[in-house]
């Protein structure tokens, strides 16, 4: 009876302990399931997340096409910083693939805009396929304003029926686009203009002459006053309207001798920068003068001249014959 007793006992310590051995098994066990689970719901987690992100990467597709906003530049930071932030919430509207380009000039002659558009086109035409010849101080305010590809021809977005200052019919100032074609096909702009003014007048013609048709807005909801926003303080920075040796009499002129093609320049470094989270390229640019040609690159007659009180509307008017041709 005894050895029966026995046999029970060993065989009921055996099948406890091999239960226990089984249960141990299985706890152990369940930690690494519970963090499989975990995984899983991360995963899951990180699906959507990826899932939202490819539903706005949808809604905002690179462009065909790839534009540079050329920004001619000196002296004017406070400005910078509003224009950047701006324009990139005005033009991620539009889905527009852009970068911007701030031709810094950095020599010490007087400012030549047009020149500068010259030396940031000749420096992005490769990677980009049109400019936005762009003021810094002009900001589109009308979310009906089209950044798009001017595939037929160049597109003056700060229309003289909309900008806040100038409204002559030939005024092509501002803000206009051209694809790089066109831009090359007229020889790019004067490098004749040192100091504020009439480069664009100057462009114009030359555009004309080309035949090429200039469009500009259409069915805009807003007026002269509320279309764009122009931040230049004019009293804070002059403009330097001096006139000096022959410039008037040869600014007034359609310049044929110099353009894209004879742009003297020197780029003395490219540096990137961020404002705002927003990446944007600085070109600084020394730009040369022939002063056998244009002497009024370095020109005296600066401040308090009666030429530098003059307003650009009125004289942007009385110039207004070169737009015609003269």
């Amino acid at each position: 009876m005894d050895n029966i007793w026995k046999s029970i006992r060993f065989k009921y310590i055996f099948a406890c302990i091999l239960i226990t051995f089984i249960v141990s098994c299985i706890i152990s066990i369940s930690p690494i399931s519970i963090d499989e689970c975990k995984c899983e719901g991360n995963a899951q987690a990180n699906q959507h997340l990826k899932q939202v992100s490819d539903e706005v990467n949808a809604h905002k597709q690179k462009a065909e096409h790839r534009l540079a906003i050329l920004v001619p530049f000196r002296d004017r930071f406070e400005e910078l910083l509003i224009f950047v932030p701006h324009m990139q919430k005005f033009l991620d509207k539009q889905n527009i693939d852009y970068h911007i380009f701030v031709l810094n000039q950095v020599d010490r002659y007087r400012f030549n805009r047009a020149s500068l558009i010259n030396v940031g086109f000749l420096e992005t035409e490769k990677a980009f396929d049109y400019i936005a010849m762009h003021d810094v101080d002009l900001l589109p305010m009308n979310d009906q304003l089209s950044y798009a590809y001017p595939s037929t021809g160049p597109h003056h977005i700060s229309s003289p029926d909309l900008h806040p200052r100038y409204h002559y019919l030939t005024f092509i100032g501002g803000i206009l686009l051209i694809k790089r074609e066109h831009f090359i096909q007229v020889n790019g702009m004067s490098n004749k203009y040192w100091g504020w003014g009439l480069e664009d007048d100057e462009f114009y013609v030359r555009l004309k002459e080309a035949g090429l048709s200039i469009s500009r807005p259409q069915n805009i909801s807003t007026e002269k006053h509320n279309t764009f926003k122009h931040i230049h303080d004019r009293n804070h920075r002059k403009r330097d309207m001096a006139k000096c040796y022959n410039q008037r009499e040869v600014t007034r002129k359609r310049d044929r001798q110099t353009g894209l093609n004879n742009v003297s320049y020197k780029i003395l470094n490219t540096v990137k920068m961020t404002i705002s989270d927003i990446s944007l390229t600085v070109i600084n640019i020394s730009l040369l003068c022939d002063k056998s040609s244009t002497p009024w690159c370095e020109c005296e007659k600066l401040v308090g001249s009666k030429d530098q009180g003059r307003s650009k509307e009125k004289n942007k008017t009385s110039n207004s014959k070169l737009a015609t041709g003269l």
